[in-house]
């Protein structure tokens, strides 16, 4: 049966039934069959064995009639197949159906299950042909998803497009511990640009009107430099090159932009003069890190850093590193900025926010020097223990705090208890940083009597070690039950005002907060 002659029985939904088991009593089978990207020499043999054998060949076409599926299986359809055109009732353009574009799609694939399972119910096996692979971005799994729990139904796998077109380009797409992310083209920018910031290697689909879009992503994300085109891979008419070089008044739909492997392949590394950004690695591993700072850590030539935070950056090919110990901040400033002006891109790694008791001054007040001052530096803020303290014991941050670091390594005990009792003076939250070490064991104690001076004993203090850590813990316990014994470095302390609740939830959970709205203060 021809395709034009079963596109007006198969609307009907009996295309067919003459002569064929009607109302049977065993359905049939429904094939999704993944064709590959294009080059009919690339179906699987399964492929090919399916669709000979299948009663019915169902593809998706737009209202032109044209099917790029239809033409990717065209020598393998019989005469007596019978043919089942699922045409979209709109592409690009508007629509004026009730539900908008999504109505109208939703409305269809209904429809299109409805006259497939005509088929299904009369014991005809159906094969739905899917450019690339059914269960890629292929119309083919809206019918899986309404068909699949009623029938018998099978997915054949099919070459997808990132395949054919890192092949067409001839280099590695990931290799050895890279990450792959495939992105749809019709994602926001901002969306798009975090996501390629935060990733090794990327594939974005779906190009045509987004590709404008998508090469702004390129080019905030830092990845345009390295991004390559590539069209109809497989296909009549493929055309390949730099992202940079394209045309946008020339990509059609069926184009990807590719940013590949770096692995092995030096040109696609930042160029330019040398550079310091100093980042921040939030106070535990990957989840805490920024897309930003992703971006930033790949791209450097060189990591420098208190080597436990080193730790934390995963290992890449040709990177240097340089740890060090946790004491020598303005050395490891010194050197990265030295290697900087070199002409090396150097990441300085701190942890937490470096802007907070951290490296970012540290390289700044360095930088500042006469050697130096033309290094071109730069600080990418990190999440800081005390938001990341106050986010795990609810919300003791919600009003005015102020933040101050008990270690006198740098500044005299004197300047801290004087800024320790201003701040409860002023009935502050306090985030209490460095709070204790081996080598610093009264500070604490200090503190705590200093501040129970100012503040009642049943005063919330949150106790939270090793947040974000396998070893987190975060206790909510009073001032002055807090024990100075059990705290240490990796712990942060934050010290409610007189504000500051702590409340039960249904299920159990203690949370601490301080509200946003603070009492009149009574005039004299």
């Amino acid at each position: 049966m021809s395709a034009g002659s079963s596109a007006t029985a198969g609307a009907g939904g009996t295309a067919g039934a003459e002569g064929s088991a009607a109302g049977a009593a065993t359905a049939g089978k429904l094939y999704g069959v993944g064709l590959g990207p294009g080059d009919p020499s690339l179906m699987t043999l399964r492929a090919v064995e399916v669709i000979a054998e299948a009663d019915v060949v169902a593809y998706h076409s737009a209202r032109h009639g044209r099917s790029i599926a239809r033409s990717i299986a065209a020598k393998h359809l019989r005469a007596d197949h019978v043919e089942e055109p699922l045409v979209y009732p709109v592409t690009t353009e508007t629509t004026d159906h009730p539900g908008g574009y999504q109505g109208a799609m939703e409305e269809f694939y209904e429809a299109s299950a409805a006259r497939l399972a005509v088929h299904l119910d009369a014991g005809r096996t159906v094969a739905v042909l899917a450019e690339g692979d059914p269960l890629f971005y292929s119309s083919y799994m809206h019918m899986h998803k309404r068909l699949a729990d009623r029938y018998e139904a099978e997915v054949i796998p099919g070459v997808t497009s990132v395949s054919a077109a890192a092949a067409r380009l001839g280099t590695p797409l990931v290799e050895g511990e890279e990450v792959l992310t495939i992105l749809p083209g019709t994602l926001s920018e901002e969306e798009l640009t975090a996501r390629l910031a935060a990733t090794d290697s990327a594939v974005v689909m779906k190009l045509g009107r987004t590709f404008p879009a998508v090469r702004r992503a390129m080019e905030n994300s830092g990845r345009l430099a390295e991004a390559r085109y590539v069209e109809r891979a497989t296909m009549p008419g493929e055309r390949t090159g730099r992202l940079a070089d394209t045309d946008p008044g020339s990509v059609p739909y069926f184009a990807v932009a590719v940013v590949p492997s770096r692995i092995g392949n030096p040109g696609s590394m930042p160029s330019g003069p040398g550079e310091v950004a100093v980042v921040g690695t939030g106070p535990a591993g990957p989840l805490w890190l920024t897309a930003e700072t992703r971006r930033v850590l790949a791209d450097a030539e060189v990591l420098v850093g208190y080597t436990t935070y080193l730790d934390r950056v995963p290992a890449r090919p040709g990177q240097i590193r340089h740890g060090s110990d946790n004491k020598v901040e303005s050395e490891r400033a010194e050197f990265a900025l030295d290697l900087a002006r070199r002409g090396h891109r150097v990441a300085v790694v701190s942890g937490g926010d470096p802007g907070v008791f951290a490296m970012a001054t540290a390289v700044l007040e360095v930088a500042a020097q006469d050697p130096y001052r033309e290094v071109p530096v730069r600080v990418l803020p990190g999440v800081t223990a005390a938001n990341a303290a106050a986010a795990a014991a609810g919300a003791p941050l919600g009003h005015d705090y102020a933040t101050i670091s008990l270690s006198d390594r740098l500044k005299p005990w004197e300047v801290i208890a004087e800024r320790l009792a201003a701040a409860a003076r002023a009935d502050l939250v306090l985030a209490l940083y460095n709070p204790g070490s081996r080598s610093r064991t009264w500070q604490v104690e200090k503190a705590r009597d200093l501040l129970l001076e100012l503040r009642p004993p049943q005063t919330p203090v949150v106790v939270a070690r090793d947040v974000g850590g396998p070893e987190q813990s975060v206790r909510v316990v009073t001032l002055a039950t807090l024990e100075p014994g059990e705290v240490d470095m990796r712990t942060l302390l934050l010290i409610g005002s007189s504000q500051t609740r702590v409340t039960e939830r249904g299920d159990g959970t203690r949370v601490t907060w301080t509200p946003r709205r603070y009492p009149e203060v009574p005039e004299a």
